[in-house]
This record gives C-alpha cells, sequence and structure tokens, in this order.
C-alpha cells in the first residue's frame, strides 16, 4: 500500500485537509495520514522545535493546527467517500482514545514515538494493526517495540532527517527487518526525490510512505519536503508497476510465448553453396541465415560429417532428411 502522508500540511484548515484528501486520492494514494496533535498532552510549552521549522512555537503551531473531534470525524469520512482508508498518528494518549472513538482501522506509530513504551502498550490494547516507523531508533529500541506489540504490526525503514540525503537512506535495513522480524516491512521517504521509494519498492517494502502537499509553497513544517500531486502520482504509478513485475517472476523455460519471435529472430543452418549428392558436410559448407524455421543453428555440430542424400542448392535450409541415417 502507499500511503500519502499529509501531516499538517492542512495547517488547521478543514477546507485544505478535505481539498489535501481529494487530491491524494486522485494521485493514487491507498492509505492518507493525517497527524493527531493535542499540545498540553505531548508538549511543553518550551519544548524545542526542530530545526527545519522554526518560524512558529511548537506548542502554539500543535494547538493552532488542531482539530476538534467533529472535524476529524468529517475528515475520515471524507477519506471513506473516496474509496480511501483514514489513516492517523496519534502523539499521546488521549490522541488514541479519540481516535478509537472514530474507528479507525489500524494505527501509524511515527518514529519519535517507538520508545513511548506506554503508549505502544495502549495502542496494543485496541488489537488493531499496527505500523511502527523506525526512523530515530536502534535495534535494541525496536527490540523493545516488538517485543511489546508481538503480532499485528508492520515495521518502517526510515531516516528522521528533512530532508534525508541519499547516502542516509539505508535500504538495506530493509532486508534486516524481515529477517529479525518477520513482518511486513516498507519505507517512509523523507528524501526529496523519487529513487530511493523505487530502490526500497524492489527491495521488499510492501508499504511506501511519502509526504504529499498541494504545493511546496504551502506553510508549515511539512510542505517544503513533500511531493506535489503530479509527482505523487508518477511516484505511485512507477511503484505499483515494480510491485507488478516482481509479484510475477518469469519461468526462463517456459517459452510459449516467444515462438513466433523465435521464428523470426533466430537463424537456421543453410548451405554456403551448392552441395553435391554423397558429400560429407563440412563447417565451411553452411551459414547460418534467417529464419529459425529449420535446423537450429544451436544444433550444427550435429550435422558435420554427415552424408547428404541429395543436391543441396545454395541458401537453401537444410533437414534432417537430405542426410543418410548414421
Amino acid at each position: 500500500m502507499i500511503i500519502a502522508e499529509i501531516g499538517s500540511v492542512h495547517d488547521g484548515d478543514i477546507k485544505k485537509a478535505i481539498a489535501l484528501i481529494k487530491s491524494a486520492s486522485n494521485s493514487g494514494a491507498d492509505l492518507i495520514k493525517f497527524q493527531m496533535h493535542i499540545a498540553d498532552e505531548e508538549t511543553l510549552i518550551d519544548a524545542p522545535s526542530p530545526s527545519y521549522f522554526k518560524k512558529e512555537k511548537r506548542y502554539d503551531y500543535f494547538e493552532r493546527t488542531a482539530f476538534s473531534l467533529e472535524e476529524w470525524k468529517k475528515i475520515k469520512k471524507f477519506c471513506e467517500k473516496l474509496g480511501r482508508e483514514f489513516l492517523c498518528s496519534p502523539f499521546s494518549e488521549k490522541a488514541i482514545d479519540h481516535l478509537e472513538a472514530l474507528k479507525v482501522k489500524r494505527y501509524k506509530v511515527p518514529s519519535g514515538e517507538l520508545t513511548n513504551i506506554s503508549l505502544l502498550e495502549k495502542l496494543k490494547k485496541t488489537k488493531k494493526h499496527i505500523i511502527l516507523s523506525t526512523g530515530m531508533s536502534s535495534w535494541n529500541e525496536i527490540d523493545i517495540a516488538v517485543n511489546i506489540l508481538k503480532k499485528n504490526f508492520s515495521i518502517l525503514q526510515c531516516s528522521s532527517i528533512y530532508p534525508c540525503p541519499h547516502e542516509k537512506v539505508g535500504i538495506n535495513v530493509i532486508h534486516e527487518l524481515k529477517k529479525r522480524y518477520k513482518c511486513p516491512v516498507g519505507f517512509s521517504d523523507h528524501t526529496l526525490g523519487y529513487s530511493a521509494a523505487f530502490a526500497a519498492a524492489s527491495n521488499g517494502a510492501s508499504i511506501i510512505e511519502k509526504h504529499f502537499t498541494l504545493s511546496r509553497k504551502m506553510y508549515g513544517s511539512d510542505a517544503k519536503n513533500s511531493m506535489e500531486p503530479n509527482e505523487f502520482s508518477f511516484l505511485v504509478k512507477n511503484i505499483k508497476e515494480i510491485w507488478k513485475i516482481l509479484d510475477n517472476p518469469v519461468d526462463k523455460n517456459n517459452l510459449n510465448e516467444y515462438k513466433d519471435m523465435k521464428k523470426v529472430f533466430e537463424k537456421s543452418i543453410v548451405a554456403k553453396n551448392d552441395l553435391k549428392a554423397n558429400s560429407i558436410l563440412r563447417k565451411k559448407d553452411i551459414v547460418f541465415k534467417k529464419p529459425g524455421t529449420g535446423i537450429r543453428a544451436l544444433d550444427y555440430k550435429r550435422l558435420i560429417g554427415k552424408k547428404l542424400n541429395k543436391e543441396i542448392k545454395k541458401n537453401n535450409l537444410l533437414k534432417m532428411k537430405d542426410f543418410y541415417e548414421n
């Protein structure tokens, strides 16, 4: 599945949120993801802001851009109206209560909450599927989180750098996550381009998450590191093509589809010059030419040393019946 991460790009405006959902849906997202921030439940007033967004105090930003429960109901309902799943990251235990009231299907645990053991324990009690992002955690921390969840979870490789440089993507971690935890593994992409997501999909990631915006000029902490609709559409199209390729392994011994092509493009054994009856065929007597409807070039050594039972004209295909049986 492909997740469009709306984050806080909506800037607390329900109309913008609806427009983002519609655009993300049109761009091919399977799940449309938001973040539920309840400022007083998750952060101190003087908590520092990330280096990439200091235009507004973090507490004030979360408080200003928060939706009411009624607005969240409208958001979820609109996602479902378009046939898309509403997904949300809770940043507090109270947010889990609100999301349970909304009857969400699953949860996304953001990277910064992976070590919030109490939150994970509460999420486990919901018995819902949990997508766990690992952007700032060590193997030991991930082990602890997985040991709490036990089952019914997926894990995303992620690097919590905005934007993430290509040398920090960590595609190798996808393989290790699959090996260690025997669960579906995905990739939360914080790079600015396409290649990291394509590489992840090609290396076994069955979930791809990418930040989405109507325009990188929109206000907020996420917009400038997000994909615009036409870019997201291109991303979705190509990832789904990659998955289709991977889901359909080819048997190289099954040549049924190539019968006609082999006749057109492969070569047969042809008389290089006029050949006399009762002569012994030598390598210098033959040449290899299209079409591939005669004795295959692959089998020429079987003919060398055989005696012709008839005269063969130049550029005629050789046939097995042209030779005496040994």
